[in-house]
Order: structure tokens, then sequence, then C-alpha cells
């Protein structure tokens, strides 16, 4: 397929999804205690590379704050940058291997009640992350996702800590950005063709850019940590000595192999989560092949980790707003990663310009656009069995992290599939009827949840009664189940109850 054959939608949407990837690169390579420009490899290779390689529409990869905290541990662990190169290389190894072993079908488990849990939490925290760069304080770092942040402050304390230092240019421009945006989406480009020939957001960057350039020289200036910080390079040696290489000798180091494995199983669990969320806003209903995207995945951590860039993985929040800004193809995640490299190579004196609330307005339009009110109602009104896995999912990754947030809706959901394979033992079942013929069809698959529903229904048949238990539609029968049911026909003799079976 041409990488234009949607260029009018492709193009703007990429330029949007560069724009907001560009400091969340950065910010995630800074909070790893990696080189700054190791982040914005990251992002370029997952673009270019595992943008074209992989069988996503929409998903757009790239460093994850998710391993942050792993990569900064592996780091110290290590004690080189060089060896942990190292190991981002042998965790493409393993992700390649996971995905010839099939093991993408792990994204087939994930319930969507727990799926739209996560994209509405990704929501709600992109919205309560963004605040305090709004009010102009450097909260953390770009695209932290973790309740508890590494400078002491959580999600809320920190809101309240940036109302208390509010810069009253900064908090002008916020909302001055929020309003462009909302009035370019709702009222500008559905009336106005000329609106519609660029995205809202594109428009607030630049007016963005403008402001900043207008006060760079006056009292009233941005500081540096409210703008995009991109190391500046002038030359083709200052980006040769900006990059680094894998100390191979470290490959068969027990804590390389250690840290890779631990690598390519986390990032590959968060890849299989965000493919599974893009699918589901994907407005044409795309699959995405997952064992394709743990290749692609692998291939793009083994480029990664050759040229000193931070592990790869796809990541919800660039995805989703590729998504809310109108991608059709692949493309789009591949020109931002060209978006990238141009950049760092020709542009990063101009995007040193660009305030961080600008870019927090973008991305709060984004998390509306993930956890609207409506998504609260719809949940509700498909029955507790959705909504409690749902907003546990929501609340736990609010007050935890993303991971922690879905294992707990797993959980919750898990309780519920228990609950009903505890009551849904048998498929027919007249043995509450009057008279001296009871007959029971069992279940399809009967498994050990089954024995105490099984042993409650067979002690209650009264004494002098013809049972006849059928497991004509049974495929399975676990050994627990079988031994006992073995078992209650000696004992059944004993209370003139004839058993007869079926197929047992």
């Amino acid at each position: 397929m041409s990488l234009l054959k949607y260029g009018r939608q492709d193009i703007p949407a990429s330029i949007v999804v560069f724009f907001v990837a560009l400091p969340l690169c950065l910010g995630i390579a800074l909070a790893s205690g990696a080189p700054l420009l190791s982040g914005v490899i990251a992002g370029i290779v997952g673009g270019i590379v595992v943008g074209a390689a992989s069988g996503s529409k929409l998903g757009v990869s790239g460093p994850a704050a998710g391993l942050a905290v792993i990569v900064f541990d592996a780091i110290a662990t290590l004690g080189s940058w060089e060896a942990f190169l190292c190991a981002v290389v042998l965790s493409g190894v393993f992700q390649i291997a996971f995905g010839y072993l099939k093991a993408g079908a792990v994204a087939n488990f994930f319930p969507s009640s727990v799926i739209t849990g996560m994209l509405t939490g990704i929501g709600l925290l992109i919205i309560l992350k963004q605040i305090p760069y709004m009010f102009g304080w450097h909260a953390d770092f770009l695209g932290e996702e973790a309740f508890s942040q590494a400078n002491g402050e959580n999600t809320f304390s920190a809101i309240s800590h940036a109302i208390s230092l509010i810069s009253m240019p900064v908090l002008i421009l916020s909302v001055v950005s929020l309003v462009m945006l909302v009035a370019w989406d709702k009222y500008l480009a559905p009336n106005f063709k000329i609106f519609r020939l660029i995205q809202g957001p594109i428009a607030v960057v630049f007016f963005g850019i403008l402001i900043s350039y207008i006060l760079a020289s006056g009292s009233s200036a941005f500081s540096a940590e409210q703008l995009v910080s991109l190391p500046v390079m002038t030359s083709l040696q200052d980006i040769k000595a900006e990059l680094s290489v894998p100390d191979l000798s470290a490959l068969f180091n027990f804590e390389v192999v250690t840290i890779a494995f631990v690598m390519a199983v986390v990032a590959s669990i968060e890849t299989l989560l965000c493919v599974e969320a893009t699918d589901k806003l994907d407005p044409e209903k795309g699959v995405t092949p997952a064992n394709r995207e743990l290749r692609a995945q692998g291939l793009g951590n083994i480029i990664s980790g050759f040229i000193g860039g931070l592990p790869i993985t796809q990541v919800i929040v660039r995805s989703s707003a590729n998504i809310a800004f109108g991608a059709k193809s692949k493309a789009s995640s591949v020109f931002h990663g060209v978006f990238l490299l141009v950049a760092v190579a020709l542009g990063a004196a101009l995007m040193n310009f660009i305030p961080l609330a600008s870019l927090a307005a973008i991305l709060i339009i984004v998390g509306y656009k993930l956890a609207k009110p409506s998504a609260f109602k719809a949940m509700y009104t498909k029955g507790w069995e959705q909504f409690v896995p749902f907003i546990t999912t929501v609340v736990v990754m609010l007050f935890t992290d993303l991971l922690s947030g879905v294992i707990a809706g797993l959980v919750v959901s898990l309780f519920f599939s228990l609950k009903h394979s505890y009551k849904n033992a048998f498929a027919h079942d007249n043995a509450e009827e009057a008279g001296d013929n009871r007959h029971i069809v069992m279940a399809e698959d009967l498994c050990f949840l089954n024995k105490p529903k099984i042993m409650q229904k067979l002690e209650s048949i009264p004494a002098a009664t013809k049972l006849t238990l059928d497991f004509s539609n049974t495929k399975s029968i676990a050994f627990d189940v079988r031994e006992y049911i073995k078992d209650y026909i000696q004992k059944a003799k004993e209370r003139q109850i004839r058993v007869e079976t079926i197929k047992f």
C-alpha cells in the first residue's frame, strides 16, 4: 500500500502525534536515567521500523512510561549504559521468539470490560497528569503514568502544588489553547473548509511557538522547564557523539539475560494490551495480528538497542491521539517517526520554543475523548458483570499504575466467570420435578468448580428414585468430578437410587 494513499488524513495526524511524542520521548528518557536522545531514537525506530513492520493500522510505538522504572533499575544494576543496550537488543530477540511461539494469543484473554476500563483510566490519567503543566509547573516527567511520582508527589498532590505556583502567561496560553481546540473541532472545521485543511492541534502548537518566541526576551518569558528541551546538534559529528552502541561482550551475562527477559515480557504485555485497546478504538474495527506485532516490536528493539535507543512498546497515548485526529493507515506512524528524525537533525532549535502547556492542552482533549462521561453510563447499562471489572480497572489504575489496574480488572472478571462456572453444571435439569424418574443433562464442560454444585444436586435426589445422568453433550470431565460421580453411583444403591449414565 502506498504511504500516500490516505495522505490527506495520515500526514496531519502524524504531525499531531509527532508533537505529542517528542516531549514524551524526552521525558521518559529523563525518568529512565538514560541519555535524552535515547528516547527520541526509540521514537524514531518505533515509528519508522515498527510502523512499517507491524500489522497494526493505527498503533504507534515508542518508549513507554511503564518501562521507565525497569530501565532505571536495570542501568543501575548493570552499571553501564552499553551493557543495558545489549539487554535491549536481547529483549528484541526474545520478543521475536514470542511471536513465533504464538504468544500473541494472550491478547484474546483480555475481557472487553477491562480493555474499556483501561482506555477510560488512561484518559483520566492523561487529563490529571497534564493539569500541572497547564498551570506552568514541571510536575514530573512527561508521560508519567503511576500514581506515586518520583519527585515525592502523587497525581493529586501535584495538581494542588501546581495551583499554588501558577504562572499567568502559561495559564493564559493553556486556556486559549483549549478554547482553540474545542472551537476548531466543534464550530470552525465543520463550517469552514479552510479550517479543515489543518488540524487544530497543529495550529495550537504553532500559536504556542509564536507566543514563546515573542516572550523569549521579556520578563514574562517561559522558563526552560516550561518548554520542550531537545538536544541541539549542529553537525553530523554532534549526532555521532550522542549515539551509543551495545557492549555485546555482555550478551551472556546472567544479569543482562534476566533483565532482557523481564523487559521482553513486560513490553510484550503492554504492547498486547495496547493492540487490543487500539483495535477497540479503530472506527473500522480492524484486527491486528498479535504475533506479527510481537515480531515487529522485537525487530524494533533490536535496532533501537544497536543505535543507542530505549526499549519500545506500542503506546496507547500516541495511538489514541493518532486515531482521535483522523489517521487511516500505518503511514501515519511511519511519518511521525520521520518527523522525529528531521526534528533531531534539523529542527531542534525551533522545537525548543514549543510550550509544554500547548501540548498539555492537546493531550487533555485526547484524554477527554477516551474518558467521556457517556463511557461510564454505557458500561453501567450493560450490567454489574461488565461495570464492576470496568470501574475496578479505572480506579486501581488511577491509584497505582496501568498494569496493576488491568490485573485487578482481570481478577474481578475471573471472579464472575468462576461464579458462572460454579452455577452452570447442568445443561438441563428436571430433578426438581415430581415423580420417580429424574433426568439430568450435564453441561458441555465440567471442571472442578462444578463439583460442589453437582454434589449439592445429587445429594438432594430422594430415595427410591431412578436417576439418569446424561453426558451426551459433555466434552470434558475433570478428574475430581468423574471420581465423585463414580463414588455416588456406588453409594446410591444404599438409598435404592437406580443410576443410569449415558456416555459417561
